[in-house]
């Protein structure tokens, strides 16, 4: 705590702000001060976000401004708000940060490159929130606090009061509210602290493109040979897992930046999915959880506090939040050169495609747009088909340009810096969901080290006839018959049918980017046409 600081710049006159603080001081406040807190029996702090655990997309806003307003891709991702809205919204989040006991200021940075970060203040009235965010902003040393200045951005995250949805263009009690000219977001109605971590990167995502620089919702590592790879992939489809190999140094594993020098990471810490956590298949994610780790919505044991990670009774979006010096093998700080591979993830519930392919920088661009994942019917009954997601860029919630923006950065600096994309698919094989299985994650690994390990440079290549990428006959320690998906069906009638659905879901989703995506970027996706010999 210091009383030296104070927030009345922006209105706030609560005298107890606690910046920056240590640890075990965030531990106490939130064991003793906040419900549902309490301590792992491995240390980690175990936390409790209330009625929503998870982002809400729908309840996000940016102000339109003459300033900003051609850059934004405008619609059900980037809803329109009023500036007079958002002040009435922000001046609901001062009123109830004024009459809080006390408040916590994290001041860190986003963007390991000095001459692309953003200096971040948030201000939270929760020590969960605010360990959270040290653990996923880069924390300023005491010299760099000392002489930290005014931020670029602001986060009043006013989240344990609600908006009044009877305030127009609110539709419900939860806002999310960006405005770009005033530098600031606005939080309300939500404690998932997940969105103020996502908040910091859409403001990267509207800025880096101004300056050339591609951001990635994605994860990176860097070999022994200064070969730097990244992972796209949406939630599930092995994004944090595969990052995290022993034989690699691991950059981050959620966001990135790709500029004129290298690849740098935005964050200073890990989000990981908890859900079916165990130390056998994820050691290094396990292995992180500790004291200083923040736990989410997970369900422990209330003797021995033992987290049961297949327990997803308050929600399947558990998840671990720890700084990325947590894991043992890091690139520190996190910036590298520029990625040799490019790797989309995707889990296809449909089983059709192949478990690795290789795409022009067409094919990627065309990929990258689409953001495609298939994910099995969880908890809805009776649902029992493949539910096919196409979020752009694997990250559309996030994106503030028009998806080609992004694309052309990829497709220019795929091109000049001759890196190969390629596809690899972690879902099913054999079959749809409830008929194959699963990709053995011990293959998945296999072909991603093949890739590293320039195995596939010398073997041969069978194009698909439908999507038109590369697929190799052989891979080092994956039985052949596993690289084919068609062979790895019994019945093939039922594959080619199946394939036919999936590539009409493609075309059918890619029609709404095609009047502002470029004509090979449009022609490099599957052919609807098909003539499948059984």
């Amino acid at each position: 705590m210091t009383t030296t600081f104070n927030l009345k710049q922006y209105g706030i006159n609560t005298e107890t702000i606690y910046r920056n603080s240590s640890v075990p001081v965030l531990y106490e406040l939130g064991l003793r001060l906040e419900k549902g807190t309490a301590i792992s029996d491995v240390g980690a702090l175990m936390t409790y976000s209330g009625h929503k655990t998870g982002r809400s997309p729908k309840d996000k806003r940016v102000v339109k401004h003459p300033d900003s307003e051609k850059h934004i891709d405008w619609g059900d991702i980037n809803i329109a708000l009023d500036e007079h809205t958002f002040m009435v919204n922000h001046e609901r989040a001062i009123d109830y940060l004024n009459i809080c006991d006390h408040l916590y200021v994290v001041d860190a940075f986003a963007g390991w490159d000095p001459k692309y970060r953003l200096k971040i203040r948030i201000i939270c009235t929760r020590a969960y929130h605010a360990l959270f965010m040290q653990n996923m902003l880069i924390m300023p040393t005491a010299e760099e606090l000392a002489n930290f200045g005014e931020p670029d951005y602001v986060v009043l995250n006013g989240g344990g009061f609600p908006a009044n949805q009877y305030t127009s263009n609110m539709t419900s009690k939860t806002s999310i509210d960006v405005n770009l000219e005033r530098k600031e977001i606005v939080i309300l109605g939500t404690q998932y602290a997940g969105e103020m971590k996502k908040g910091v990167f859409s403001i990267m995502n509207y800025l880096m493109p101004l300056e050339n620089v591609l951001p990635m919702h994605c994860s990176a590592n860097v070999g022994e040979n200064d070969d730097v790879t990244i992972l796209f992939g949406l939630s599930g489809t092995g994004k944090t897992t595969l990052s995290a190999d022993p034989k690699r140094k691991l950059i981050g594993d959620d966001e990135h930046c790709w500029t004129d020098d290298g690849t740098f990471n935005i964050e200073g810490g890990c989000y990981a999915k908890a859900i079916n956590l165990s130390e056998e298949n994820e050691p290094d994610i396990y292995n992180a959880i500790r004291f200083g780790t923040v736990l989410e919505n997970v369900v422990y044991d209330k003797n021995t506090r033992k987290v049961d990670y297949t327990d997803t009774s308050i929600t399947q979006n558990t998840r671990a939040s720890y700084p990325i010096d947590f894991i043992d093998n890091i690139q520190m700080p996190c910036i590298a050169g520029h990625p040799e591979n490019i790797i989309f993830l995707t889990c296809d519930a449909f089983g059709v495609l192949p478990p690795v392919s290789k795409l022009t920088p067409e094919q990627a661009s065309y990929h990258f747009i689409s953001g495609y994942t298939a994910k099995v019917a969880g908890t809805e009954m009776g649902v029992t088909e493949p539910q096919a997601t196409f979020s752009a860029c694997f990250g559309a919630a996030f994106m503030m340009w028009h998806p080609n923006r992004y694309a052309e950065l990829l497709a220019e600096k795929i091109k000049e810096h001759k890196a190969t994309a390629w596809l690899v698919n972690t879902g099913w094989t054999g079959g749809a969901y409830g008929v194959g299985s699963r990709m053995k994650l011990k293959y998945t690994r296999a072909m991603i080290d093949a890739i590293h390990n320039k195995d596939f440079e010398n073997v041969e290549f069978v194009r698909d006839e439908e999507f038109g990428f590369q697929i190799p006959t052989t891979c080092p320690n994956v039985p052949s018959e596993v690289l084919i998906p068609k062979n790895t069906w019994e019945d093939k009638e039922a594959y080619t049918e199946v394939k036919k659905k999936l590539v009409n879901l493609f075309v059918e989703n890619f029609k709404q980017f095609e009047a502002g995506v470029n004509e090979e970027i449009v022609k490099a996706g599957p052919e609807v046409d098909m003539s499948l010999q059984v």
